[in-house]
């Protein structure tokens, strides 16, 4: 089998689907696994024959579906517990959140018997973490705000970044009661210091400047200037994304 050095798989919800990286050289590591409403290790094992970790931005239901189908999990130590003990969203709310909008499931899904994933994770994520995969190298950067214990990579020898839910271009989410506007401000600040060449985000479109991290945080900062960076107080629209806080 010939493998890749990096490949990605897109899974679609609808309007809005959730990015899955998947890179290999010595070892293979997967970002996020997506909402598991398919057997995504069926992909990966057509990729590699390789043991594969994975590697989780944040314990959000729509990024950890497939981690039931792999045995070695890394997370952040802040979400250890949403994934082993209890994740703090009900399921309901999850299986209402999944069928919002129209999708084409694979037709042997039945959200009847939709589950959150619980488990105990093999490797526990700090900040400054360093995962080594050969000749290349990914920085574990904790950046909260949308979650306690998200994470964004970084491969400095690329100066790429897998930015999770903390970039992208659509709706950035802060208004959660375990999400806080003012870390994920403080998280964005974080990367704008880093070389940044390609943006790998967890959602919506995957070709996205790297100047839009700046326009993100100009745009938390004027929300802060005018006092409105607080919970409860809306959807703010700009260019070329929102802010729900």
């Amino acid at each position: 089998m010939t493998t890749t050095p990096f490949q990605l798989v897109n899974i679609c919800t609808g309007k809005k689907h959730t990015a899955i990286y998947y890179a290999v050289l010595k070892k293979a590591i997967l970002i996020d696994t997506g909402l598991g409403v398919a057997n995504i290790k069926k992909v990966i094992e057509s990729l590699t024959l390789l043991p594969v970790t994975v590697v989780t931005t944040h314990i959000h239901w729509d990024h950890i579906g497939g981690h039931k189908y792999f045995n070695t999990i890394a997370v952040h130590e802040a979400e250890k517990e949403w994934l082993s003990v209890k994740f703090p969203i009900p399921l309901q709310v999850v299986k209402g959140n999944l069928m919002c909008k129209p999708c084409d499931f694979p037709l042997d899904f039945k959200i009847d018997n939709y589950q959150i994933y619980q488990g105990i994770p093999q490797v526990i994520l700090h900040d400054g973490d360093c995962i080594d995969l050969g000749n290349r190298k990914l920085i574990v950067l904790h950046t909260p705000g949308h979650s306690p214990g998200h994470c964004c990579f970084y491969e400095p020898k690329r100066t790429y970044l897998f930015s999770g839910d903390l970039i992208y271009s659509g709706c950035l989410d802060a208004f959660y009661p375990t999400t806080d506007p003012q870390l994920f401000w403080q998280s964005v600040r974080k990367i704008q210091s880093l070389e940044i060449s390609k943006i790998l985000p967890g959602h919506h479109q995957l070709s996205i400047d790297t100047n839009i991290i700046n326009k993100i945080e100009t745009a938390f900062r004027s929300l802060s200037e005018k006092g409105d960076l607080e919970q409860g107080n809306g959807i703010f629209t700009f260019a070329d994304f929102q802010i729900h806080i």
